[in-house]
């Protein structure tokens, strides 16, 4: 965030920069207002191009195995240009590479779903999937596992095949 902050700033100057060069080769011809609005023109474009590309960006450092299953659009009042091109500000991915079974309960998988989130840390839920009833359960609520493999205690969401968990979990 600060080196977002840094960058934003720097943009601002090097507009302003240009806009004042080319005051200067013109003979002063340009407006004295030309540098200050080139500078927040700059920034403005700093802070979109950097909303914009943060996905893509973080979407290429993710580790081998780790599937992105969805992604939230945002869109805001105070940004218009975003209900027109709408931006990913937050995604959830599951790493398929971790996906747990158990023999006494095949039907059964564990897997570990992460949150990444814009200005927020990213954060970590192991789901237990249930690939033959379309169903899921976070095991973060409590959940123990018996002494035969199953769960107690969990809350079970019913969902459709098409849920991007159980989809990407019971597709491994």
């Amino acid at each position: 965030m600060f080196l977002e902050l840094i960058g934003t700033v720097f943009a601002g100057i090097a507009f302003a920069g240009v806009v004042m060069v080319v005051n200067k080769l013109t003979g002063g011809r340009l407006p004295r207002w030309a540098a200050p609005v080139a500078a927040g023109l700059g920034m403005i474009a700093m802070t979109i191009n950097s909303e914009y590309s943060w996905y893509d960006r973080t979407r290429g450092t993710l580790p081998d195995g780790l599937t992105v299953i969805q992604e939230v659009e945002s869109r805001a009042f105070y940004r218009p240009w975003t209900y027109a091109v709408p931006y990913v500000d937050r995604f959830a991915a599951i790493d398929t590479v971790s996906v747990r079974t158990n023999t006494q309960v095949p039907e059964q998988r564990l897997v570990d779903l992460y949150f990444f989130g814009r200005w927020a840390p990213v954060s970590k839920m192991p789901v237990a999937v249930n690939c033959v009833d379309n169903s899921r359960a976070n095991l973060a609520d409590g959940a123990e596992f018996g002494d035969d493999g199953h769960l107690l205690n969990a809350d079970w969401i019913k969902a459709n095949a098409d849920d991007p968990v159980i989809e990407a979990t019971c597709g491994v």
